[in-house]
């Protein structure tokens, strides 16, 4: 029987090398990570379009990687080994695969396949050629039997990612705070596919609570419940503090008396942050409330409420740390940490890459309408070989 955490650790890697979290992850993100991303950007819809068109979409579909390919010099195509990669100084990677189609006036009109770029293999995953191969195969083509896998080769060097630590997103911490007006900051950033937005609460020395995320800067927190549709006050002191009455919360209450219903809350904010001229202020406070506040509590109107209630439990939790009645949580025990692996970084690297292609497309696109020229989405999508 094992004993100790020394003997669990020890008798996980009789089984399991110790690259093979990174090469599940990577391979994660070439089966999913990379769809995900695609999913995530939704339809591609173009501000200027021909007159001829009602409306016009571009769609991107199914995302494909192939096996590790060169192309040379006479443009035909062949596979390449790792130990070639290292002796001619290339990089170890497979082609991108992405389709695309236009959709005019609600039906496809167009639908092709283009090569959007090149992604690194990793050594030993399952999209690299050594997979699987037996030992004297990967002698055979040059490889060493014992090696695990799971690093890169770019332009004939061997190159590894490092994990990353992280703080843990979509948990509130409170702590004391170094400078500042408020003796007690809390932290919470809320995270959502390409959303990672940070959230600061503090108080003030006249005891009034300010939330901070995106386009809002300190703004009274009991405006915003408001405006989320949680509007009087018995409910927010029972969903803040069910069991009592609290000084803090009522001194809250009391500044935010005037806001006697959801739309008077909304008109607050839309003041606050410049919107008070603004024809459609409301709607345009709801959609910023909608996107950018506790994104991973969800980002359509529906989800309104559960921000709502979220905001009184986070509000409970900072008043508890900072009137001595809870704990800080420790930032450096790792129940409180996320490590970023390998395919975690490279599916941020490629949401970066995948804003800037569809930014490439839509530029494009209009300045062929406004030059008369468009005749199909073949000519804005170039393939990247």
């Amino acid at each position: 029987m094992v004993k100790g955490y020394k003997g669990i650790i020890s008798n996980y890697f009789k089984d399991n090398s110790f690259v093979e979290s990174s090469l599940k992850s990577y391979n994660d993100f070439l089966n999913k990570g990379l769809q995900r991303v695609v999913d995530d950007i939704g339809d591609i819809v173009p501000t200027i379009i021909p007159q001829e068109y009602e409306n016009f979409k571009i769609k991107f579909g199914k995302i494909n990687v192939g096996k590790p390919q060169i192309v040379e010099a006479d443009g035909s195509r062949r596979d390449i080994y790792p130990i070639e990669a290292r002796l001619r100084q290339l990089t170890y990677s497979a082609p991108i695969q992405l389709g695309v189609s236009a959709h005019i006036n609600d039906v496809q009109r167009e639908s092709f396949t283009s090569q959007i770029g090149k992604v690194p293999v990793m050594l030993k995953s399952d999209f690299c050629h050594l997979q699987g191969l037996k030992a004297a195969d990967l002698v055979k083509h040059g490889e060493d039997p014992f090696d695990y896998g799971g690093y890169f080769v770019l332009n004939g060097n061997e190159r590894v990612l490092i994990v990353v630590e992280d703080l843990a997103s979509n948990k509130l911490f409170v702590k004391k705070a170094a400078t500042g007006p408020s003796k007690y900051t809390g932290k919470l950033f809320s995270e959502k596919t390409s959303y990672r937005i940070p959230h600061t609460i503090e108080q003030m020395k006249d005891g009034i609570i300010y939330l901070s995320f995106s386009r809002f800067k300190r703004v009274p927190v009991i405006s915003i419940i408001k405006a989320l549709g949680l509007t009087t006050d018995k409910e927010i002191m029972q969903f803040i503090f069910p069991e009592r009455v609290v000084d803090d919360v009522l001194v809250n209450l009391y500044n935010s008396v005037e806001l006697k219903s959801q739309r008077d809350a909304l008109d607050f904010l839309a003041r606050h942050i410049g919107f008070g001229q603004h024809e459609f202020k409301y709607e345009r406070v709801q959609e910023q409330l909608d996107r950018y506040l506790l994104p991973h509590l969800g980002v359509t109107p529906k989800d309104r409420s559960a921000k709502a209630y979220n905001l009184c439990k986070m509000v409970k939790r900072y008043l508890l740390v900072s009137s001595g009645d809870a704990k800080t949580l420790d930032q450096d025990h790792y129940s409180n940490k996320r490590l970023k692996l390998p395919g975690n970084l490279l599916e941020d690297l490629f949401r970066v890459n995948m804003k800037a292609l569809v930014q490439d497309v839509l530029y494009n696109f209009q300045r062929l309408v406004k030059r008369g020229k468009f005749s199909s989405i073949r000519i804005i999508i170039r393939d990247q070989l």
